[in-house]
């Protein structure tokens, strides 16, 4: 593995794979696991807003206070239930369910004998509750053709809900309808979110009181019941095929939708007259509730009673209404899934990996926004899962393990920031101004290590005569002088957002667009270099002002500059203990022709063509050039045009502007090789120069005066047949 890889995989997917590994871990904790569901029945609560309404098939026949109190204490005569049943009889229902035991014999026997009767009328349309027990109920065996067992099962029937006996009903009502299982037994939290679909009972295998139902519904007998173990029931209906998932126990996930006022299932109270009369008077009228082809599930909701229970509509829900949604879900093939953990595990991995590749080294800010809004949109996900498609997402382990990554991202993140604010201060304190120490702390940008490339500015400078002037200063002026002049370029450089690279001996080093990108770098230091020659004349005067304190030569001081931009590699260069922030490359070259080159010229600004049209660019007029011609520098093949920065717009007069238009004129005779025509605009030109031997200090000559020598050599040796106008220069 490279390094490169390595680095990456240490960086990156290291931090991921622990806090999201760890997290997903932990989710198959015992206290995980409970705040899992916890945060699901909120949504099932909230979720009851949006549903659509309850299955109309399914009507829950209420044992309410209302009928506590009409009929008495409970538990009330058999009587009354069968009078209930005979008139339901006439309103045709598909099934009568009763989540309600009659397991001993009524003290007065007429009365199982009338209810009897009555179920009889539904022509064994009618289920009654029984329930599973190990301990030995003491009563006789039921009917052979009560409940006939499932058989076909495929899987370890070991895992189901088993046990010894079952409390059935009375013989009597055995003997008229079928018998089911209405155990709901809660999960280790004490809530109901899983039901036996199925129960085991000695070696034998019976359906709960929902499949039951849904069995009788549709007209499946046992034979037509396939049952395969962690995976589902299947209702092999010629009418309606239905498949029921389960998991490896026989249990269902209750994709609870109904159980709070606002979404309660069509129900009526058993106190309701127009049953308890106008069925059996057989004169059904308008307000009846209609019945026909319905499952009615009798069951108690009264608050004094014991059928109650926790589910995550709360601690007193009637458990009725627990087989009401199964029922309900089962018709509807409206189904409860749990997701897989791997999509989800593999989603927080990528996102988390995504969040450490792309923000690890931007704002903040952009981390927190980040943080916070990729777990709110996967609750948000999450939520619209449950409530629209029943699909069961885990909640807190994700967004535990990418919070976590988060935290770990941020807080990574602001160490590194406060290490490298202290890496910036310390690396480049010395070298660029304040200023630009705090913009390249707030970009948040770390200087490279090693070299790339960057599209600069280079800048060098020198004294002229700096040999002469050091003979005639002794060391401890000249130190004074260096600093005094030093320091007044470099701050200077620094206020243009230029970095100082070095200083060798009298000259500067220096860059524009580097360590953070400058847009207009080429503009900042064609600046520089007339803000200080504009400084160096105020010092001339100065030392002039001091007397004897300076020698002439120190009061005529020039320095000369030289620019050009481009590609180059800057970075920190040097030995494994030893390292300066530079750059290199043929274009710095170049911009140190130009400032060795300014004196074959006889000017003290020159910048390449490069320089000149980026600075252009970016402040149209606020400097002023001067076509210089072509020149071939020293180490290289091709002609560079070159150009005198003659100063900052602002500045320059009505005369100079004159001379540089007559100069650019005569240097384009002299490039048509019209020798007499550029000859005379040169000497037009010449008195017209700013700089002036024996006027200006130091200055020696002036490019009007060096092409009128030029020209006059080309009058009597003309260049060679291909010349193009370039000069090619013999000295650094």
């Amino acid at each position: 593995m490279n390094k490169r890889a390595y680095g990456f995989l240490q960086e990156h997917v290291l931090p991921v794979l622990v806090c999201v590994g760890l997290a997903w871990a932990i989710s198959g904790t015992s206290w995980m696991q409970r705040l899992e569901t916890v945060t699901l029945d909120l949504i099932t609560q909230y979720r009851v807003r949006f549903q659509k309404p309850p299955d109309p098939r399914i009507v829950t026949v209420a044992i309410d206070d209302d009928s506590i109190e009409a009929y008495g204490r409970w538990p009330w005569d058999r009587k009354v239930h069968a009078r209930f049943l005979y008139s339901m009889s006439f309103g045709k229902p598909a099934a009568v369910v009763w989540d309600i035991l009659f397991l001993e014999p009524s003290p007065e026997g007429e009365s199982d004998d009338s209810m009897q009767a009555a179920a009889s009328q539904l022509g064994g349309r009618v289920i009654f509750g029984a329930y599973a027990t190990d301990d030995d109920p003491q009563q006789p065996p039921p009917l052979p053709s009560a409940n006939q067992p499932l058989v076909r099962i495929e899987g370890d029937q070991n895992l189901l809900p088993s046990s010894q006996f079952a409390m059935r009903p009375v013989l009597k009502f055995q003997s008229v309808g079928l018998t089911a299982f209405c155990d709901t037994p809660p999960g280790r939290d004490g809530v109901r979110r899983h039901v036996p679909m199925l129960l085991r009972i000695g070696d034998q295998v019976y359906p709960s009181l929902s499949l039951q139902s849904v069995m009788l519904y549709y007209n499946v007998q046992p034979r037509q019941v396939r049952v395969v173990l962690g995976d589902a029931i299947y209702l092999e209906s010629d009418t309606r095929p239905l498949r029921i998932p389960i998991d490896e126990g026989g249990l269902y996930l209750i994709n609870y939708r109904y159980g709070t006022k606002e979404s309660n299932m069509a129900r009526f109270s058993m106190l309701t007259e127009s049953y308890r009369l106008n069925y059996v008077e057989e004169t059904p009228q308008e307000n009846l509730f209609p019945v026909q082809d319905k499952i009615l599930l009798v069951g108690q909701v009264s608050t004094g009673l014991s059928d109650n229970g926790l589910t995550p509509f709360g601690a007193e829900t009637p458990l009725v209404l627990v087989h009401a949604n199964v029922m309900d879900n089962i018709l509807n093939e409206d189904y409860a899934h749990r997701s897989a953990s791997w999509p989800v595990l593999l989603g927080a991995s990528l996102l988390g990996l995504v969040g450490l590749v792309f923000l690890a080294k931007r704002r903040l800010y952009l981390q927190a926004f980040y943080a916070f809004g990729v777990p709110v949109l996967y609750l948000a996900l999450a939520a619209y899962c449950w409530i629209r498609l029943s699909l069961w997402l885990p909640l807190l382990w994700p967004v535990l393990g990418f919070g976590g990554l988060q935290v770990f991202m941020i807080v990574r993140q602001l160490v590194r920031e406060q290490r490298a604010k202290q890496q910036i201060k310390g690396m480049f304190g010395t070298y660029v101004s304040p200023a630009l120490v705090n913009r390249m702390i707030e970009s948040g940008k770390s200087p490279e290590l090693g070299g790339h490339e960057e599209n600069i500015t280079a800048y060098f400078s020198d004294i002229q005569s700096f040999s002469t002037l050091a003979e005639k200063l002794p060391p401890d002026r000249l130190v004074v002088l260096m600093n005094e002049y030093l320091t007044a370029c470099t701050d200077i450089i620094q206020q243009e957002g230029g970095t100082l690279d070095k200083y060798i001996g009298d000259a500067v080093v220096a860059m524009f667009g580097a360590p953070l990108p400058l847009p207009d770098h080429a503009l900042r230091a064609c600046v520089a270099s007339q803000r200080i020659h504009l400084k160096l004349l105020e010092l001339r005067r100065n030392w002039k002002a001091a007397g004897e304190q300076w020698p002439a030569i120190v009061h005529e001081m020039q320095s000369r500059i030289g620019l050009n931009s481009g590609p180059v590699i800057v970075g920190n260069m040097g030995s494994s203990t030893r390292f300066n922030y530079t750059m290199m490359g043929d274009n710095v070259n170049l911009a140190a022709r130009m400032e060795s080159g300014a004196k074959s010229w006889g000017v003290y600004s020159m910048c390449t063509e490069a320089t000149k049209t980026a600075c252009e660019s970016h402040g149209p007029g606020q400097v002023f050039f001067r076509a210089l011609g072509r020149i071939v520098v020293k180490g290289r093949t091709t002609a560079v045009p070159i150009y005198e920065i003659v100063g900052l717009g602002e500045h320059v007069t009505d005369r100079t502007r004159d001379c540089v238009r007559l100069f650019e004129e005569a240097l384009n005779r002299h490039y048509a090789r019209d020798w007499d025509g550029a000859l005379e605009l040169f000497r037009r030109s010449e008195p017209l120069e700013p700089n002036q031997p024996g006027v200006t200090p130091g200055v020696f000559g002036n490019p009007s005066r060096i092409y009128i020598q030029i020209v006059q050599r080309y009058q009597i040796a003309p260049p060679a047949a291909g010349w193009e106008g370039e000069y090619v220069m013999t000295e650094k």
